[in-house]
């Protein structure tokens, strides 16, 4: 009888150790939620994420503009008048008194240094943008999940009321309104009313368009499955709102936020550049703008300077939000 080659010893404990291996050897995948999704995809967008530093550089700037330009330059109410000529009273030098003290030159007739203009500048334009903006997105979005979610009536009437403010001549409403304003009101006084009424006018007359973002992404999301089983299981209407439909929302409210800040960067310094906006010598872009529209055909600088300002501050703004946009949309490439 012919015995076969018994098993190597090799062979036998490889096919004992795959025997006695653990049953469940599979790798559990971590999920990943929304925003970190929506954050890698970011990441790659070079260009938005240019815009966000150049943002963020803006913000830090105007928080800490006391001590930048206590650093870089000259209190901005301050007169320079040896820095400009007597006889024509433009800037003395090249390039609009550009110096090393004197970065971005000097304004015509009195000599205030135009870099912490600039740098104060940015404050007013930056608090009225986004204090506006957020009183128009919470008005709007309270406003367009109501008309969203129970529909009907209600959704006719809060429709009916935004067609009619979309209808309205803001600009001149604007005009009006600041205009009439007294000097004291509300306990505010100076700066601080005009800066209330301001941001009262454009975040008052500019939450349809928020509202109607969210509406009909509030229609789409009340008939999703989550919210009928939320529904059947006898939740009340203000926790479906606030529980299933607000979250799902939070994508678009911060796209057309971040949007709709440029839009009230120009519109504040439309303001200024008419002579309702904030009143001198408080330094607005808008304001600067104004006064240089007598000086554009012999001091360039003087409209250039706070011209590109406004320039950057709002095409950083619209390139972060393009791209926070595209971020947030899964089919986007």
């Amino acid at each position: 009888m012919v015995m076969g080659p018994e098993p190597s010893t090799a062979t036998t404990e490889f096919v004992d150790e795959t025997l006695n291996a653990p049953a469940d050897t599979t790798v559990a995948v971590a999920g990943r939620s929304l925003g970190r999704i929506a954050w890698t995809r970011l990441k790659q967008d070079k260009v938005a994420m240019g815009g966000a530093c150049v943002i963020i550089f803006l913000i830090l700037v105007a928080v800490f503009a006391p001590l930048v330009v206590k650093l870089l330059g000259h209190p901005p109410l301050e007169y320079h008048y040896d820095k400009v000529s007597a006889d024509t009273t433009l800037p003395l030098g090249k390039f609009g008194g550009i110096s090393r003290k004197f970065l971005l030159g000097v304004e015509p007739l009195n000599g205030r240094d135009l870099f912490s203009r600039i740098v104060y500048g940015s404050r007013i334009s930056l608090i009225i943008a986004f204090l506006a903006t957020l009183l128009s997105v919470v008005i709007g979005t309270f406003f367009g999940i109501i008309a969203g979610y129970f529909g009907g009536w209600v959704d006719a009437v809060i429709s009916r009321i935004m067609d009619a403010l979309l209808a309205f001549p803001l600009l001149l409403f604007a005009l009006v309104l600041v205009g009439v304003v007294p000097d004291h009101a509300f306990g505010l006084s100076g700066n601080s009313l005009r800066i209330a009424v301001i941001v009262f006018i454009i975040g008052f007359f500019t939450w349809p368009y928020v509202g109607r973002i969210i509406r009909g992404q509030a229609l789409s999301i009340r008939e999703r499955e989550f919210v009928e089983a939320a529904r059947s299981l006898g939740a009340r209407p203000t926790r479906i709102i606030f529980r299933e439909i607000l979250p799902n929302l939070l994508a678009p409210i911060l796209i057309y936020s971040t949007l709709l800040i440029p839009t009230n960067i120009l519109f504040e310094a439309a303001l200024s550049f008419l002579g309702v906006g904030v009143p001198p010598p408080t330094p607005s872009w808008g304001g600067m703008l104004s006064d240089a529209t007598t000086y554009f055909q012999v001091d360039l600088w003087f409209v250039l300077f706070p011209g590109l300002a406004i320039f950057v501050t709002v095409l950083a703004f619209n390139l972060f939000g393009d791209g926070l946009r595209d971020a947030f949309d899964p089919r986007a490439r």
